[in-house]
């Protein structure tokens, strides 16, 4: 039996991971100054963080030296290994703007589109997801092509938090595309159970005829952060729950198939026991305000 001891110990011992929080900054590879809302993941997995105002993150890892996803509008990708994220540098990416196009925009009519039937609304504290909603063209749409206003229900228990709104363009294999927007639209939401309408108007946004997606990304930063002292029901011992706000609050549907963004990466969810049948999933309460 003694033979056997240090075995048994060693498989014990195996099963628990040892995990490791990584902290670093974000930098521009030219001015050196901080990168704000850098949307980090651990690749391939549902493990993600934000940079704060400052640049500054910190993000667990469990084990190994696995590497880190570093995203940003306006500037490349770049991977970076766990332990190598002291100090990350992101390259500026060149963004050709459109010519300016003067719009005949009379704005006398609106349509609202997105909204949902029955719609049951719940939230979820799932972290810094970018969770996408798709809103097809549609022939009446003509009429009214300019996007307007978007629309996104939020639960938060905090004075104002920040919320990142995303516009993509639709890829020839229906998933999201380029951005549509060459800079971050960042907006508030306050305290409350609301519907929050954001004006969007001056982007120009005209909805494709191959649709559009429109999504939120949570931002994991110290001014979203609400903690409280809770009593684990297992150990009945307390401890402090972290929750980031504002929390979107979803709707329960039918769809062929749903777009989030993590681990680096856009991910494709589908019915997988039946491809052809549709999902029942909760989406993101997101409405689009068209006009002419």
């Amino acid at each position: 039996m003694k033979l056997k001891t240090p075995f048994f110990v060693f498989l014990l011992l195996s099963s628990f991971s040892i995990s490791a929080q990584i902290r670093g900054v974000v930098r521009d590879s030219i001015s050196k100054e901080p990168i704000p809302f850098v949307n980090i993941w651990i690749e391939n997995q549902e493990i993600g963080t934000t940079s704060d105002f400052d640049g500054s993150f910190a993000i667990t890892v469990k084990e190994g030296n696995p590497n880190l996803v570093f995203s940003a509008l306006g500037f490349y990708k770049r991977v970076v290994k766990a332990s190598e994220a002291k100090e990350v540098f992101l390259k500026a990416a060149v963004i050709e703007l459109d010519e300016v196009v003067v719009l005949n925009k009379k704005d006398t009519k609106e349509i609202e589109i997105g909204k949902t039937p029955n719609a049951i609304l719940q939230t979820f504290d799932n972290g810094p997801k970018i969770e996408a909603k798709y809103f097809p063209y549609k022939e009446s749409y003509k009429k009214t092509p300019f996007i307007k206003r978007v629309s996104i229900q939020t639960d938060c228990k905090i004075d104002e938090s920040t919320i990142k709104i995303h516009f993509y363009a639709v890829n020839e294999d229906g998933s999201p595309g380029e951005e549509l927007l060459n800079k971050d639209f960042l907006v508030k939401v306050k305290k409350g159970i609301l519907r929050n309408k954001f004006d969007v108007s001056d982007f120009n946004l005209v909805i494709p005829n191959n649709g559009i997606f429109v999504a939120y990304e949570k931002l994991m930063i110290e001014s979203n952060k609400l903690e409280r002292q809770i009593v684990d029901p297992y150990t009945k011992r307390e401890k402090t729950q972290k929750t980031y706000y504002p929390l979107v609050l979803y709707n329960y549907v039918e769809r062929d198939v749903l777009y989030s963004f993590y681990g680096g990466k856009w991910n494709k969810k589908i019915n997988e026991q039946n491809p052809k049948d549709k999902l029942t999933i909760f989406e993101p309460a997101i409405n689009l305000i068209l006009t002419n």
